[in-house]
């Protein structure tokens, strides 16, 4: 069984240049056929008249001898009749005669010339001959030996385009099987976790199109593993971390050298505090695999923007009033959208956190909505530490964390803004953040006034 496409496409293209050649063949034969006898007759013509002409120069006293190296030269066979009828033969051997119909005959004795046609089903002429003072029919044959040789040309012919067509096939194969070998050993490299692969793309055809393809595959595969691994790295650290501290704590719980009851209820409120850390952690994970799935629910429906984020901001309430923060809302009443509603209550439920812990006590946070003709502008400012303009792309990356030398002090996990441009990006909206150190962070959001292409009541799939 051929298995490698090398010899299958080498075997093809053979084939297909035999069954040309063949078809070829034969479909000329039988298209030129005619005007392949009509010229081999004229040819004859030429000879009969040849040798009439050097009869009557020679005028030999042998006439069967002189016929006879006629037949030589010429490798034409030749039949004389006279009027009485008979027939005398002079051929080459193992040259058969062929049948000559007498209405031939009699045309040549007539003084007229004589073309086969398809019905004498052989080729042949006839032309009159004084011989000896005496009219004859003279007819020449078609001989095979001339046919022999158009075969045997026709056959070294059709021999050397097979042996010259096949050698172009085998570089031509090679030409168009050695990329795919290259991505074949490229693609166990890749199988084995060698996302390292460089591959040469100077084609412009399907097979460059393929392999540039592939080198594309090949460096988004290697992001995700980047992802995958820094994933990895930062669930177990952000996972470690309170597993850490409840252990700990709760091995210290157990010494009996523990008598302070204030010691007693600060290291219990520890574990409770880095519990609820792990559970936030879970319910974050798994809230970030729902909306990257295409099975998340999207349920729009119309209600008013402006009432969510009061509603938002009264829950958050004692957060910013235990740090002295004031408040500024800017809602214009009624403002209508149709979009999934718990989805964005989960939006400004983290961007109001986001802004509570990062701006010191007594600071001021404000929140606007600007209501247009096709989208709204939620903007959210703080007076917080503020962030660099080199983070403002990695800040809603995940784990990502703006004030590191806080990261032990803070319950976040750097999942919140994640979790938040994912939903905005859901609703085909977009998000900005302008913001300097130290002087605080605004962030805009853009929703459109219903997402395109989903109607008020239908549930969606993202």
């Amino acid at each position: 069984m051929i298995k490698t496409l090398y010899v299958r496409v080498i075997i093809t293209f053979l084939a297909i240049i035999i069954f040309s050649l063949l078809c070829s063949f034969f479909i000329g034969l039988y298209v030129f056929q005619q005007q392949i006898s009509y010229e081999g007759q004229n040819e004859m013509i030429s000879v009969g008249k040849e040798i009439i002409h050097r009869y009557d120069d020679a005028k030999p006293a042998d006439t069967d001898e002189f016929l006879r190296s006629m037949v030589k030269v010429s490798a034409y066979p030749i039949h004389l009749f006279n009027h009485s009828g008979e027939h005398i033969f002079y051929g080459l051997k193992d040259n058969p005669a062929v049948i000559i119909k007498p209405e031939a005959v009699k045309q040549v004795l007539q003084g007229q010339y004589y073309r086969s046609t398809t019905e004498d089903h052989d080729t042949f002429i006839g032309m009159p001959f004084l011989l000896k003072g005496e009219w004859q029919a003279m007819f020449l044959q078609y001989s095979a030996e001339n046919e022999n040789i158009i075969n045997r040309m026709m056959f070294f012919v059709l021999l050397l385009v097979l042996l010259l067509g096949s050698l172009c096939i085998l570089i031509a194969a090679r030409y168009l099987v050695e990329p795919i070998k290259v991505l074949t050993r490229a693609t166990r490299r890749l199988a084995k976790g060698d996302f390292e692969v460089e591959l040469k793309v100077n084609r412009v055809d399907e097979i460059g199109e393929l392999t540039r393809s592939y080198v594309e595959m090949a460096g988004e595969l290697k992001q995700l593993e980047q992802m995958r691994q820094d994933f990895v790295s930062n669930v177990s650290h952000e996972i470690q971390t309170p597993l850490t501290s409840i252990s700990g704590f709760a091995k210290a719980l157990q010494s009996h050298d523990l008598i302070v009851e204030e010691e007693r209820n600060e290291y219990l409120e520890i574990i409770i505090a880095e519990s609820g850390r792990l559970s936030r952690l879970s319910d974050n994970l798994l809230k970030l695999a729902s909306l990257d799935s295409e099975h998340h629910p999207f349920k729009p429906i119309s209600f008013h923007l402006d009432e969510q984020i009061r509603t938002i901001v009264v829950t958050c309430e004692p957060q910013w009033s235990s740090k002295g923060i004031l408040i500024d809302l800017d809602l214009p009443e009624a403002v209508t959208i149709e979009a999934d509603e718990d989805q964005l209550k989960q939006v400004w439920m983290n961007l109001l956190s986001n802004g509570i812990k990062f701006t010191p006590e007594g600071g001021n946070i404000r929140i606007r909505i600007e209501a247009g003709t096709a989208e709204i502008a939620v903007t959210i400012s703080d007076s917080g530490i503020g962030i660099s303009p080199e983070e403002f792309s990695a800040v809603f990356q995940r784990f990502y964390k703006v004030d590191k030398s806080r990261n032990g002090n803070n319950n976040g996990n750097g999942l919140g803004l994640a979790i938040v441009k994912k939903i905005v990006a859901l609703h085909q909206g977009n998000i900005e953040v302008d913001s300097a150190v130290g002087e605080g962070t605004t962030i805009i959001v853009r929703l459109p006034l219903s997402v395109p292409g989903v109607s008020g009541n239908d549930e969606r799939r993202a």
